[in-house]
């Protein structure tokens, strides 16, 4: 592939399959394509039928979404990478599909039971033998789809659960077996708890909304939309990227499948551009990262949020959402600004430049979206809002013949609206295990003891501890799940220790995200290096550079919460985001290695820790201090700058 080329869709879905678990399935499934189909296309009309007249009970809601999504994901996705292009469908795996869905569908047809006399007599040892076959296939399925870091911490707390009293200060589990696996299968606090509930109702839909957008070409006016307004700016290339990536987050749940698809774009166009290799895919990969924090669906985690934080909903998630996420693209895009000023690169021509009069020709585009954001804003559910933004977008998809749909596309829609809710319904599952181990044994409790006894008194240590629980956790799991296991293992430590509930979540939440971006698990960096030709490693060290903000964000919002909108008002607000704006000018300059001027070592040291001053929560002298020595160096640069610049000798 030549340097200037794009990628194909066949070496994107390469490249996905490598670094994405999720995308690594069946491209020929043989016969079986049409029962696949008829499964998938059957379970998103379901969906839209219970959004629209109503969700059943959770159990029986639940049973339909994971039953039919296991049998699909083990029609789809195979044992191994190695059985991607084989062609067919293993009998095992059909044998497993059915047995799946059988054992999951049980519920339904034994619900009477299930929720009644069982729960007075006693649970049959037919039912622990279901549910027994359930949840291994459960956590099988979720290997193959997702990945296996968070089967082995399912299984980890399977095995707390048993012989967890065996474990010093950590002892309560010792339940026996079909105790534990009464609990998970059939109760609302494990595998059809909080997770599969949401993921039944809300994040299915704004999934397939995902879709419908999509089909609209949406994806491609979002690239336009970022090169029109930055591409011929210093570093043109890089900040649309960044755009970019920021638009797209609003609607796709996943950083690698987002690098993957607006890096097979915007890197080789960087890379011409006179970009590094390892920092072009860097840049992709930190802002696809990015996406995941962006609302409204910040990578599905919304939706869960506002379940487990008590007395704020979903609207309230997405508004307290924004100064974040608008604060970390900022971050990014002052990397790659000072990048491009360090090796000279400038913007694009103009006429390389989408035009005004053609982005303002797509501009209905952006309805579906916008219908969907006021509806949410205007206080409607989040099902009632993706309902209206699917009808929106498939009525935008007729204003031009290209996406016009007709039977066939809308039936590919379907299908793929199911297609790729399959590895976040076989996560919320699995992290549902072990969100009911936490709540059955009280890890999280002891877990949080053992936090506060470590960091003491002291609130830094604490979130600097959190933090680093917080990206182990993270590394390898889809990003629903990431937050599922953190704001059970971890978030309640910072609760203990009174910090906000809603600032101890976002605290969670940020940094299990950028366990992708940070190294040695990196998965978004490594498919941008992937793109890129470029070093992973240094791919991923150039990614954690450049979301530096994403470091520095979360420790702003615990100790100053009005970035989160708690008691703000503007007096309070500005100066935070005025501050919060200059720090991270003045660490992501350090790190980049250019601010006015390329620094010296020291100065790159100095400007460091003025940008860490700059953030000190509520401590004005520090602040000040740090804005004097900030402002001292620019300027010391600039008059150096001058100096060097008046050396140089007139061109002849």
């Amino acid at each position: 592939m030549k340097e200037k080329e794009v990628l194909t869709e066949e070496q994107q879905q390469e490249m996905l399959a490598k670094y994405d678990k999720e995308s690594a399935y069946r491209k020929n499934t043989g016969k079986w394509a049409w029962v696949i189909s008829f499964l998938a296309i059957s379970l998103t009309l379901f969906h839209l039928y219970r959004a629209y007249n109503g969700p059943l009970v959770y159990l029986l809601q639940g049973a339909v979404h994971l039953g039919t999504a296991l049998g699909l994901i083990f029609l789809l996705y195979p044992a191994m990478k190695t059985g991607i292009k084989r062609k067919g469908v293993p009998w095992y795996d059909v044998l497993f599909a059915f047995l799946s869905m059988g054992s999951v569908y049980y519920i339904l047809f034994r619900y009477e039971w299930i929720t009644g006399g069982a729960r007075i007599i006693g649970f049959t040892d037919f039912d622990i033998a279901v549910a027994t076959v359930g949840i291994i296939l459960l956590l099988e399925a979720t290997r193959r789809a997702v990945g296996i870091p968070i089967v082995i911490i399912a299984i980890s707390a399977i095995l707390y659960g048993l012989y967890g009293t065996n474990i010093p200060h950590f002892g309560h589990g010792g339940f026996e077996w079909p105790q534990l696996a009464r609990r998970l299968f059939y109760s609302s606090d494990a595998i059809f708890g909080t997770p599969i509930q949401i993921s039944s109702t809300f994040i299915f839909l704004f999934l397939f909304f995902g879709v419908m957008l999509t089909k609209t070409g949406v994806g491609q006016y979002f690239n336009d939309l970022a090169f029109g307004a930055t591409g011929k700016y210093t570093g043109g290339t890089a900040k649309a990227a960044v755009a970019a990536s920021a638009m797209q987050g609003t609607i796709t749940g996943s950083s690698v499948a987002n690098t993957v698809a607006s890096g097979s774009f915007t890197i080789p166009m960087m890379k011409r551009a006179k970009f590094r290799p390892e920092f072009a895919a860097a840049a992709e990969a930190a802002a696809s990262t990015g996406g995941q924090i962006m609302p409204p669906i910040m990578g599905a985690a919304a939706f869960i949020m506002a379940e487990y934080v008590s007395g704020v909903t979903y609207r309230d998630i997405i508004l307290i959402g924004i100064i974040p996420a608008l604060l970390y693209f900022t971050g990014v895009f002052m990397g790659t600004h000072f990048e491009a000023k360090r090796h000279g690169i400038t913007g694009l021509p103009k006429e390389e430049l989408p035009t005004l009069k053609g982005l303002a020709k797509r501009a209905d585009l952006l309805l579906p979206l916008a219908v969907i954001i006021f509806m949410l804003v205007d206080g409607r559910t989040p099902t009632n809002a993706a309902l209206f933004g699917i009808a929106t977008a498939f009525a935008v998809s007729f204003f031009r013949k290209d996406t016009r749909m007709g039977i066939k596309d809308i039936i590919n829609a379907l299908e793929q609206g199911a297609r790729i809710a399959l590895p976040v319904i076989a996560a919320c599952a699995s992290a549902g295990i072990i969100v009911g181990v936490v709540v059955f044994t009280g890890l999280g409790g002891k877990i949080a003891g053992g936090l506060l006894n470590l960091a003491g008194d002291s609130l830094f240590l604490l979130l600097f501890f959190t933090m680093i629980a917080c990206i182990l956790l993270g590394m390898g799991l889809p990003t629903t799940a990431n937050y599922v296991v953190t704001a059970s293992m971890a978030a309640p430590a910072l609760i203990a220790f009174d910090i906000p509930p809603i600032a101890a979540h976002f605290f969670v939440f940020y940094f299990g995200i950028v366990a992708d971006i940070t190294p040695p698990v990196c998965l978004a960096a490594y498919a941008g290096a992937g793109i890129a030709r470029a070093n992973p490693m240094k791919a991923g060290g150039n990614a954690f550079k450049l979301a530096i903000a994403a470091f520095i964000i979360p420790y702003v919002f615990v100790y100053n919460p009005v970035l989160l909108l708690q008691d703000a008002t503007a007096a309070t607000l500005i100066p935070v985001i005025i501050t919060a704006l200059l720090g991270m000018a003045a660490v992501s300059a350090s790190m980049m290695g250019y601010f006015i001027y390329k620094p010296y070592w020291f100065e790159r040291v100095i400007l460091f820790f003025a940008g860490i001053m700059l953030i000190f929560p509520e401590n004005l002298p520090i602040e000040l201090t740090g804005f004097v020595i900030f402002v001292a160096i620019g300027v010391f640069q600039y008059f150096r700058k001058k100096r060097d610049n008046d050396k140089q000798p007139l061109p002849a």
